[in-house]
């Protein structure tokens, strides 16, 4: 089972997006809110980000909710 992790705020509707589709196909996931965890936001911009959703599947990075790249990561 892959390791996801998504970067997320409460007013973003992709992140929305995002944490829908991973529920939908019953991939566990982490959510870190940037909006309300300090340390989560400042991760964020350490990786070179300032904008969400970022969803991290084991180590690899993906800006936006790209679904082919969601797939394709998580074997879908």
């Amino acid at each position: 089972m892959a390791n996801v992790t998504v970067y997320s705020t409460d007013t973003c509707p992709h992140c929305v997006a995002v944490k829908e589709y991973l529920s939908q196909k019953n991939i566990p996931y982490t959510e870190k809110n940037v909006q309300k965890d300090v340390n989560a936001r400042k991760e964020l911009m350490s990786m070179g980000h300032m904008g969400v959703p970022v969803i991290v599947i084991d180590g690899e990075e993906v800006v936006g909710f790209d679904r082919a790249k969601l797939d394709e990561l998580l074997n879908l």
